[in-house]
This record gives C-alpha cells, sequence and structure tokens, in this order.
C-alpha cells in the first residue's frame, strides 16, 4: 500500500493544491495536520511521521511549503518518501524555483504533474526528461480527448526517447569524490569518509548499449586480477540510476546500460577508509589586548603563510574561548583520493559507429574540519 493522496501546502497549512488516488482516506483530514505538526514542535517530539487517528500524514518541507502523502496502514513509508523527494525534483526540473508562488502561478501543469507522476497511490513516470515530452509549459492549451503519451513511457527503456541523433558521438565522464574529515588538534583523525559519484553527459545517436569497467575489487577477484599490481578500491553503498542492469551487474559486475540523453548521474557510493590529510593547517592565535587579536595559518606541506589581525570590541571581563575548527575548501583535478579508475568504456550500437569517451577525475572538499583546540 502507498500513498492514498498528496497535497502541497503553504507554510501555514493552507491546501494549495492535493491530488486523490485513492479515495480512502477523506481529504478533509489533512485540516488536522498542521496542529498535529504545531504541538509536536511544541513538545519537542517532531517526527518525519505523524499519526492522527488510523491516518497517517508523511511530510517533508522544501523552502515554504509542505509536501504530506496522507495513508492508511502498512503504507510503504520509504516508498512515499522518495516520490516526495522525486517530486520536489521534477518541479525545480520545470519550476528552476519550488516556491509557493511558483505552484499558484503553473497550477495546471502541477496538477498535471501529479497525475503523471502517480496512478492509484503508486509512483509511475518521474523521469522529468520523458514528462518534458508531453507535459510543457503550454499544457493546459492541449486540446483534450487526444493521446499525448509519447512512446517513451511505454517503451522498456522509457528513459530513452528513440531517434536521436548527433553529428559528432561523444560521451563525457566525470568521476567526482568529496572527503569529508575531521581531524583533532593532536593530528589524529576522527572521522574520515569518502562520498563518490560518477556521472555522465551522453551525445549518442540511436539507442546504445555502453559498458563501463572500474577497477573493482570485487570484479578482480571474480577475474582472477586481485593478485596483479592494478590497483582495486572495494566499493560500499553503491547506488544505480535506473538505467543499469541490476542483474548484470550482481552477476559479473558488469555496469551495463542503455543511457538517458545528456546528463545524469550514472551511480553514487562511499567509502569509510581512513582517508590522509590532503590539506592540514596549523595556525597560532595571540591575543595582544582585548580588543586585537592576531592568528597565522601554515598550510601543511607548502611554505604559506597567512596572518590576520582583527579589531574586536573592547571588553572589561576577559572569558575562556572556544576555538571553532578551521572548514577548508578546495578542488584537485586529475586525481581521485580513493584510487578508483575508469578501466573501460565501451559503447555498442547497431549502425556501428564510433564514439569517443572522455574521463574526467575530480576530488573534492566535503566537510573538511581542522580542530584547533
Amino acid at each position: 500500500m502507498s500513498a492514498s493522496a498528496v497535497f502541497i501546502l503553504d507554510v501555514k497549512g493552507k491546501p494549495l493544491i492535493s491530488r486523490n488516488y485513492k479515495g480512502d482516506v477523506p481529504m478533509s483530514k489533512i485540516e488536522h495536520f498542521m496542529p498535529l505538526l504545531v504541538q509536536r514542535e511544541e513538545e519537542g517530539a517532531l517526527t518525519p511521521l505523524l499519526s492522527y487517528g488510523e491516518v497517517h500524514f508523511l511530510w517533508i518541507k522544501h523552502s515554504n511549503l509542505y509536501l504530506v502523502a496522507t495513508t492508511l496502514k502498512n503504507a510503504n513509508a520509504s516508498l512515499v518518501y522518495s516520490f516526495l523527494y522525486k517530486t520536489i525534483e521534477v518541479f525545480c526540473e520545470y519550476f528552476k524555483e519550488l516556491e509557493e508562488e511558483s505552484i499558484r502561478d503553473n497550477f495546471v501543469i502541477v496538477y498535471e504533474l501529479l497525475d503523471e507522476l502517480m496512478d492509484f497511490g503508486f509512483p509511475q513516470t518521474t523521469d522529468s526528461k520523458i514528462l518534458q515530452e508531453y507535459i510543457t509549459q503550454q499544457s493546459n492549451k492541449l486540446e483534450t480527448g487526444k493521446s499525448r503519451v509519447p512512446p517513451t513511457v511505454t517503451n522498456a527503456v522509457s528513459w530513452r526517447s528513440k531517434g536521436i541523433k548527433y553529428k559528432k558521438n561523444e560521451v563525457f565522464i566525470d568521476v567526482i569524490e568529496s572527503v569529508n574529515l575531521l581531524v583533532n588538534a593532536n593530528g589524529s583523525v576522527l572521522l574520515s569518509e569518502i562520498v563518490g559519484s560518477i556521472k555522465l553527459k551522453v551525445f549518442l545517436s540511436g539507442m546504445p548499449e555502453l559498458r563501463l569497467g572500474l577497477n573493482d575489487r570485487v570484479l578482480f577477484e571474480l577475474t582472477g586480477l586481485s593478485g596483479s599490481k592494478n590497483k582495486s578500491v572495494e566499493l560500499e553503498d553503491v547506488k544505480f540510476h535506473q538505467c543499469v542492469r541490476l542483474s548484470r551487474f550482481d552477476n559479473d559486475r558488469t555496469i551495463s546500460f542503455i543511457p538517458p540523453d545528456g546528463d545524469f548521474e550514472l551511480m553514487s557510493y562511499r567509502l569509510s577508509t581512513q582517508v590522509k590529510p590532503l590539506i592540514w593547517i596549523e595556525s597560532v592565535i595571540e591575543k595582544f589586548s582585548h580588543s586585537r587579536v592576531e592568528i597565522m595559518s601554515f598550510p601543511g606541506g607548502k611554505e604559506y603563510l597567512m596572518r590576520a589581525h582583527f579589531g574586536l570590541p573592547s571588553v572589561e571581563k576577559e572569558e575562556v574561548e572556544g576555538r571553532p575548527p578551521i572548514g577548508v575548501k578546495f578542488e584537485i583535478p586529475c586525481f581521485t583520493v580513493s584510487g578508483i579508475q575508469v578501466r573501460y568504456m565501451k559503447i555498442i550500437e547497431k549502425s556501428g559507429y564510433q564514439a569517443l569517451p572522455w574521463v574526467r577525475y575530480i576530488t573534492q572538499s566535503g566537510d573538511y574540519q581542522l580542530r584547533t583546540s
């Protein structure tokens, strides 16, 4: 069982638009949502799921809006929340910014999208590129009674249209890793994590099949390459775009897929491995008076010195001050801290054209902090 109805409310809890999918929960029940939310918030017991009798409100907040799904018992909560976040993503693709004003200005389009996104309480077409083929900014002017469903919706490959043609066939692959790191004042790493994603920009004609090979440790063990000099990476929490054939990956670790056209994220992954700090900063803080502080920072490995003077309001009583951690922002091209590599990208299309894959590696800072005290 999934959602019975979906509501979009303003910041005061007033419904802006709603869609009743199953009819088993009275639409008037939404009146209990905001009082219940305010009560739980005052009690300090606010949760993403609120219940009123047998009716459950699964809600998220975005900007000045509440997206609320109502349902009865035994609902698949994870499915409903995934749908609500996907709905926000689709609306942002259409309206750039999702706010109360964008809902009011595009009422007809929003209702049509809600009608296509879910059917009888279950998610249906949630790919914004496919939806944009037949729900446009002029959708309220389309004649009724005519079929507006494009072939991609009923195809096995619903995320890619037929008949795509390019003069030059290319694939751009971005391997992007963000480093989350927390180091204490003694230089010990308290937390380290690598969060990665592989993003593609596809300009390919026809309906090509792509096969991506990585230096995956499990793959190396299956193929007998684990003892070679090739460095391998053990990926965790891998998530794929819907185009990837999961059965093929589970069987032989081959990432095989027919890609959407244009930009999309093929996969994401995480590595909870010990990361050596890429950038190290030492700082010295000296107080010369109650109103002047000097901070000197020394980035490790390079002879850089930053000296900063701060004029502060004079205070009569000196208090013990905690030193906030130093947050570092950086981006390193042509490098991945995990060592992940694209070993090959095979492009197979029945016309036999030649295509060029381009690969770019980027390591950047995530939540990267160095404590000074």
